[in-house]
C-alpha cells in the first residue's frame, strides 16, 4: 500500500460523513473487506457507514454479518441520509463497473482486486490483482501496525476463503501471506460455524434446474435457470457446473422479469471469463470480471434483440467468442 497516499485520504475524510459502499448484492469478500475498512478508519477517529444496494441473499452471508457483528445497511435503510458531496469509498467494486449503483455521494476512493474498469480519477485508488479484496484490507492492518480485533480478522479471513473458493481460484502469494497473518487472529469457532449449514431450499431448485437443461459444446457448458434467483445463487451453480470433468467453461444465466443475469467461470487459460462475457453481450448488455470469474446482465431490451430463440442466439454469441 502507499502509506503517504493513504494518509492524505484519512486527512481528507476526518470530520466528514463517510460511507463505504460494496458492490450490489454483496458477497462475503465485499462485506468482510468493507467491515475491515470501517474498523481501520475507526483507528483514525473516522466513523463510517457500510452500505450496499440490493439484498444480502445467501444464508452464509447473513450468518456472517450476525456472527461477526457487522452493521451493514441497504440503500433504503441507511441510519443517516447520504447527501451529495458525502465521501464514498468503493470497496470490492469500482464506479462505472455495472455492479454498483451510483448513490448521491461522491466516490472519492476505490479499493478493489478486479481489473480496472474505467479511468476514474479518484482521490485514492488501490486496484491490485489478488484473490480477494479482503487480502488488501488485511495488508493495510499489517503494514500500518494496527491491531486486528478477533471478529474483524475472522470476517476478513472468511471473505478471503470464499472469494478464492478455498484457495482454488485466483490465488496469489499475497493471499497466502495474508491468510497466515489473519489466521493467527481469527476465531476458529466462528469460522467453523460459518462453514456449516450454508444451503437453503432455493439452492436445490436452482441446482436441479441447471442439471436438467445443461448443454455442452466441447468443454463449454451452458445452463439456464428459468426463474429468478439471487446473484450469489447463480454464482454457486456456475461453480458447481465448472466442477464437472467435461466442463472447462461454465456459462449460467437466470431469467428475471427485467432481463437475464449471468455468471461465467473458466478454468482454462485459453478463455478469459471477463473478456468472454464482455464480448458476448457487451453491445446489448454489460459484463466483465476476472479471467477465471465474471458476471453480467442483459436487460429486457437486449433480450428482445436476440429474436424468437434467445437461448440459441446467446449460445452462438458466447461460442463465437470462445473460438
Amino acid at each position: 500500500m502507499d502509506k503517504e497516499a493513504f494518509k492524505k485520504l484519512t486527512d481528507y475524510l476526518y470530520g466528514k460523513r463517510v460511507f463505504v459502499q460494496t458492490h450490489n448484492f454483496p458477497d462475503p469478500d465485499a462485506i468482510g473487506a468493507g467491515f475491515g475498512f470501517i474498523k481501520l478508519l475507526e483507528h483514525f477517529d473516522i466513523p463510517a457507514t457500510l452500505c450496499y444496494v440490493g439484498q444480502i441473499d445467501r444464508v452464509s452471508t447473513r450468518k456472517m454479518t450476525q456472527l461477526c457483528g457487522i452493521k451493514i445497511y441497504a440503500e433504503n435503510e441507511l441510519p443517516l441520509e447520504m447527501r451529495p458531496g458525502d465521501p464514498v469509498i468503493c470497496i470490492d467494486s469500482q464506479k462505472g463497473g455495472g455492479n454498483i449503483k451510483d448513490l448521491p455521494g461522491d466516490e472519492i476512493a476505490c479499493i478493489d482486486h478486479h481489473p480496472t474498469i474505467a479511468g476514474i480519477d479518484y482521490l485514492y485508488k488501490d486496484v491490485r490483482k489478488t484473490g480477494s479484496c479482503a487480502t488488501l484490507i488485511g495488508e493495510y492492518f499489517r503494514q500500518l501496525g494496527i491491531e486486528l480485533e478477533e471478529l474483524t480478522a475472522t470476517a476478513l479471513l472468511y471473505g478471503l476463503k470464499m472469494d478464492t473458493a478455498h484457495f482454488t481460484r485466483g490465488v496469489t502469494p499475497m493471499d497466502i501471506d495474508i491468510f497466515a497473518y489473519l489466521f493467527e487472529k481469527a476465531s476458529e469457532p466462528v469460522l467453523t460455524e460459518l462453514s456449516t449449514n450454508n444451503m437453503e431450499f432455493g439452492d436445490l431448485k436452482a441446482y436441479g434446474s441447471a442439471i436438467e437443461n445443461i448443454i455442452l459444446y466441447d468443454k463449454v457448458g451452458f445452463a439456464c435457470i428459468p426463474f429468478a434467483c439471487p446473484d450469489a445463487q447463480i454464482a454457486v451453480v456456475a461453480d458447481f457446473i465448472l466442477s464437472l470433468e467435461e466442463v472447462d467453461v461454465a456459462i449460467i444465466y437466470s431469467k428475471r422479469p427485467n432481463g437475464y443475469k449471468f455468471s461465467v467461470r473458466s478454468e482454462t487459460p485459453k478463455v478469459d471469463a471477463g473478456r468472454l462475457i464482455a464480448g458476448a453481450i457487451g453491445d446489448i448488455g454489460s459484463g466483465g470480471g476476472h479471467s477465471f470469474m465474471a458476471g453480467g446482465f442483459l436487460p429486457s431490451e437486449g433480450v428482445a434483440t436476440l429474436g424468437d430463440f434467445p437461448d440459441n442466439a446467446l449460445r452462438e454469441r458466447f461460442l463465437k467468442q470462445v473460438k
